[in-house]
């Protein structure tokens, strides 16, 4: 690898935090540019010092974990995400996911894992703490008995399916039409057409539907 990986380390024990910079300065390839305490703290470091990959702990006062990923992916920030959590429970491991946080890994394994972890996510791959990887697998289990007993998705266009994923996050018309750089009546057409192609009738069912239904789009 040519440069260093940079890493921001986001965690509200200071030290926890301290020890994993100590757990990345045991490796060359690797680099610590900044710690926060706070999620609101990490997010703005994130803003400032573009680090590859900002590890964050799952619960932090004020912005958590997920609320910081979800501004990250909001504005586009170029920092791939990596969580740090006690949790096993399969709602926080889907949560992440869905807001496209590529490495999960839980604390008690965490010094083992951690290197290895970001060296995979830069590599655009997914790493899971060895020890939750069966959720990896529920989730696409579920996934796949989705699409299986809805056929319909089949008939959906690229480009619906992607208005219908911006959907699940929970965002209008006029924000999926600026990321998507077209106008907020071509996205109510796609709307439109969704509605007709799955047999959903009635005012914001199709948001109903794809809140519902996130972590198997």
């Amino acid at each position: 690898m040519d440069s260093k990986l940079r890493v921001l380390i986001a965690d509200d024990h200071p030290i926890f935090r301290e020890g994993l910079v100590k757990t990345l300065e045991r490796h060359d390839s690797v680099v610590s540019v900044g710690q926060a305490a706070t999620g609101m703290d990490a997010l703005e470091k994130i803003r400032t010092l573009t680090p590859d990959v900002g590890v964050l702990d799952v619960e932090m006062p004020g912005m958590n974990g997920i609320d910081v990923a979800r501004a990250v992916y909001k504005e586009a920030l170029l920092t791939s995400l990596v969580f740090l959590t006690m949790y096993k429970e399969p709602a926080y491991f889907n949560a992440a996911l869905d807001l496209g946080v590529r490495g999960y890994l839980l604390k008690d394994s965490v010094v083992e894992d951690l290197v290895k972890c970001l060296h995979a996510v830069m590599e655009g791959q997914y790493y899971i703490s060895p020890s939750i990887s069966h959720l990896l697998v529920e989730r696409k289990k579920k996934k796949s008995a989705f699409h299986a007993t809805t056929p319909a998705l089949s008939l959906l266009t690229p480009a619906e399916r992607t208005v219908l994923k911006l959907l699940a996050d929970n965002l209008t018309s006029r924000e999926i039409a600026e990321k998507l750089f077209v106008t907020p009546r071509t996205v109510e057409n796609h709307r439109l057409h969704m509605s007709q192609k799955l047999d959903i009738k009635g005012h914001n069912k199709l948001l109903e539907f794809a809140l519902q239904h996130r972590s198997e789009l």
